[in-house]
Parts: C-alpha cells; sequence; structure tokens
C-alpha cells in the first residue's frame, strides 16, 4: 500500500479533490490552447498528426540515446563527450 492509503480518510479525500481540480485546470488549459491553434487555422487532422510526428520523434531520439549510453559504457566515456564524433549538438 502507498503512504497515501495510511493517511486518515479526510486527508485522503482533500487531496484527491486538489488533484481533481488541478487536472481539470490543466484541461481546461488544453482545451484553450487547441481553440487558439483552430483559430489560427490549424485543423485537429493536423494538430493529431504533429503529436504522432512528435512521440514518433521521441521514441527515435530516446532509442539514439540509449545506443550513445551503451557506446559510452562501452568505450569508458561520458556520452557527451560522443556527440563531437557524431556531429551531434548538446542540445539535440
Amino acid at each position: 500500500p502507498s503512504p497515501k492509503s495510511f493517511q486518515p480518510n479526510g486527508a485522503s479525500e482533500e487531496a484527491l479533490r486538489c488533484e481533481i481540480e488541478e487536472l481539470k485546470r490543466k484541461d481546461l488549459a488544453l482545451d484553450q490552447e487547441i481553440a487558439q491553434l483552430l483559430s489560427e487555422g490549424y485543423s485537429l487532422e493536423e494538430l493529431d498528426k504533429h503529436i504522432s510526428l512528435l512521440h514518433e520523434y521521441n521514441e527515435i531520439k530516446d532509442a539514439g540515446q540509449m545506443l550513445l549510453g551503451k557506446l559510452a559504457v562501452i568505450r569508458g566515456v561520458t556520452t557527451k563527450q560522443l556527440y563531437p564524433e557524431y556531429d551531434l549538438e548538446l542540445s539535440d
């Protein structure tokens, strides 16, 4: 059981209420951001495509970082030291 399960019922309920309110605020902020993008001429399909491409990019980047990390361990250097060798920027 998590530490929250040992909290008094009132404290746990209050924490849940706060979490729900925070999620509602985030939902509203995202709805407003989507409305702004739609007003700028973007379509939902286009936004979905961009999100899908960002997920794919992040998965590929994570795989590349993992490979660089393994290579760094094999060579006994830091990942940062490999970046110039592969013409990568630290912001990549």
